[in-house]
């Protein structure tokens, strides 16, 4: 399975990362109209953390006994047979279970659509 790893030793906190992740997951893929014209916006399923000197990229580990697939109480959060915790919007109701019992944080708040949005390792792409 492929996967992200964030090395916070070369992280400058540029928040690229975000960018690409924010119009990687808009409707247009086009990364001004993802920015500036799209409504609702579309969110990064990555979170720069900083801390001055340090900063870190925030994202999904696709834990292997992850507790938000055991928090979920929908089922909208599953793991699949590759390893990646998948979230299936429709059955999402917006509980949030998920984001308080994370231990990374990864699950982040859609308080516009009133679901989650979390790492998906970008399954269109050869490498996310």
């Amino acid at each position: 399975m492929k996967r992200v790893y964030a090395k916070e030793e070369v992280c400058i906190g540029c928040r690229l990362c975000e960018v690409y992740c924010r119009t990687e997951h808009s409707k247009s893929k086009n990364i001004i109209k993802a920015h500036k014209k799209e409504f609702p916006r579309p969110m990064a399923r990555v979170l720069v953390e900083e801390l001055r000197p340090v900063s870190f990229a925030l994202q999904c580990r696709h834990c292997d006994e992850p507790a938000c697939v055991e928090a979920c109480i929908t089922g909208a959060l599953t793991k699949d047979e590759s390893g990646r915790v998948v979230h299936d919007e429709a059955k999402c109701v917006g509980c949030w279970t998920c984001v308080l019992v994370c231990p990374h944080g990864a699950p982040q708040r859609d308080l516009e659509r009133r679901k989650i949005a979390k790492c998906d390792l970008c399954p269109d792409r050869e490498t996310p």
